[in-house]
């Protein structure tokens, strides 16, 4: 079903529009579906220090939720018979999970390091952020990273931020900020998904749809074959490449995204998201609580009222 349009009533709170997401809009736990749950759930508890939190069956899937403390940051399907990660395929890029200090970063990055199923990808210095790459063992990236303070961020003559890559020594940053007593504790320490990057077949079509009819706002746009968009003015939410997809179609069944999620203050937000497709034309499913809604290459995104819950991972 979907929902009538009130973003423009008179009672609707600050900060909702009919244009773009909610300033305190953010994002939740990534559904990936998984070949071999036991496996990709013993890694992600190990290399990343997560904690399983809660699980339910839905007929032969089980689903299985697992983060730090009550954040839910991964939910794992158990999809066995679906083929592998395709890398050329639209869906994931990497999930990146965000951590509130340099410290708390240095401890997740020395698990994984450590961890003989995790492959190390590379390490940058984004001018906003510390970032370290990882593949798990299934093939789905990761990104574990920390932002500098916003008051360091620098911007262009038009509004976008400014970011690059630029090498990040794994070996010096562990030096400075490694802690014995953090890394003993690293499952206690904050996480939460910062933001989501994403293979698409053409960058045109994903503005189209992530900023126009979703709501984000670019917020970085100068590099080829990407896009980088956000709410509030963060460095970024999503982001949509092609430098492995370009001219992908719509995705086959197989492992690997399952699902994005996005969380927004309230039910006025989902109004004003569901009129914006309304008038894209795309169709979307709305339970009351959450908006569900496929990209153009199939990429199945949910976006919920309220915080981040482990009942709403299990939900989707």
């Amino acid at each position: 079903m979907t929902a009538t349009d009130n973003a423009t009533s008179p009672h609707v709170r600050p900060g909702v529009n009919d244009t773009t997401l909610n300033v305190d809009t953010g994002m939740d736990a990534v559904t990936l579906r998984v070949g071999d749950l036991e496996n990709m759930s013993t890694y992600y508890s190990n290399a990343l220090a997560m904690e399983p939190i809660e699980e339910v069956s839905r007929g032969n899937e089980v689903h299985r939720v697992l983060g730090r403390g009550d954040t839910p940051m991964v939910k794992l399907v158990s999809t066995p018979n679906l083929p592998g990660v395709d890398p050329g395929q639209a869906g994931l890029f990497h999930t990146a999970f965000l951590y509130e200090d340099q410290a708390s970063l240095a401890a997740t990055v020395a698990h994984a390091a450590q961890n003989t199923n995790s492959r190390f990808v590379g390490s940058s210095d984004h001018l906003v952020s510390e970032a370290f790459y990882f593949t798990d063992p299934e093939g789905n990236g990761i990104e574990l990273y920390v932002d500098r303070d916003r008051s360091q961020w620098l911007h262009t003559s038009d509004g976008e931020v400014r970011m690059d890559t630029i090498y990040l020594d794994p070996n010096d940053f562990l030096a400075k900020h490694l802690d014995d007593q953090v890394l003993a504790n690293t499952s206690t320490q904050p996480g939460k998904v910062g933001h989501v990057h994403l293979q698409v077949g053409d960058v045109p079509t994903a503005r189209s749809f992530y900023v126009e009819a979703l709501g984000f706002e670019p917020s970085f746009s100068s590099m080829p074959g990407v896009l980088f968009a956000s709410a509030g003015g963060y460095h970024h939410h999503v982001a949509m490449n092609t430098w492995n997809s370009q001219g992908a179609g719509p995705r086959a069944a197989s492992l690997g995204l399952g699902d994005v999620a996005i969380t927004v203050p309230g039910r006025e937000d989902l109004d004003a998201l569901a009129a914006r497709l309304s008038a894209h034309k795309l169709q979307f499913a709305d339970d009351g609580r959450s908006v569900q809604v496929s990209d153009p290459w199939g990429t199945q995104i949910t976006v919920a009222a309220d915080s981040s819950s482990v009942d709403e991972a299990l939900r989707r």
